[in-house]
């Protein structure tokens, strides 16, 4: 039985922009489960804090980190190269959430833990060599809201964001990573922690 059985209600939203693929679920958990799920995560994460270069100068990444991940092979973004820890049992159960919906397969998760409004995520594209041509990326939030921001790489009229909810599930793919970039601006609204999930496949040579 997959999610839409257990819950037949579960709202689905396609986001209207172009050269994309995008849908959001605001109730993929309900508020009780993306509650305890939030709390488990936060307290059974080995956070890091990475260090981060910019125009020559090196700074503390603005949110803590983790990668979960079927193998060991390392992921690299930003110039930060990361190796995963075996899955948890709470984050395979997610995955598995994920996948029956989505209907396609994740060999790793990146966790972000935003302490406050002042941790953020720059412009960027999740569009490593790692990922492979149109990757398909599954973003799951807990914890506070967040604006999450997109932008088109080549018409700059193109602009779109949404509100995350606690508990919803943003997918993306196609060419969404080909022709957009995102983010998480820091914010004065905000004071609680937010931790969100974001599963992917890391290619093989093969694939």
């Amino acid at each position: 039985m997959n999610l839409f059985e257990e819950n037949p209600e579960l709202e689905k939203i396609i986001l209207p922009m172009k050269d994309a693929q995008v849908s959001y679920y605001p109730n993929f958990y309900t508020q009780t489960e993306a509650s305890v799920l939030q709390d488990k995560i936060q307290q059974q994460t080995p956070w890091q804090e990475d260090d981060i270069k910019l125009f020559g100068k090196v700074f503390k990444q603005p949110r803590l980190t983790a990668l979960y991940g079927d193998t060991n092979k390392p992921y690299t973004y930003s110039n930060i190269t990361m190796f995963p820890n075996q899955w948890s049992p709470t984050l395979l159960k997610i995955k598995q959430d994920i996948e029956a919906v989505s209907n396609q397969k994740f060999t790793s998760v990146l966790l972000n833990l935003y302490r406050d409004g002042k941790d953020s995520n720059g412009w960027h594209s999740d569009d490593e060599k790692e990922l492979g041509t149109h990757p398909f990326i599954a973003s799951l939030s807990f914890g506070a809201k967040r604006i999450f921001h997109f932008r088109h790489k080549t018409d700059t009229t193109l602009k779109f964001k949404i509100e995350l909810e606690p508990g919803s599930l943003l997918l993306m793919g196609g060419p969404t990573q080909e022709f957009w970039k995102h983010q998480i601006p820091k914010t004065k609204r905000v004071v609680e922690p937010r931790i969100n999930l974001t599963f992917r496949r890391i290619k093989d040579k093969t694939d």
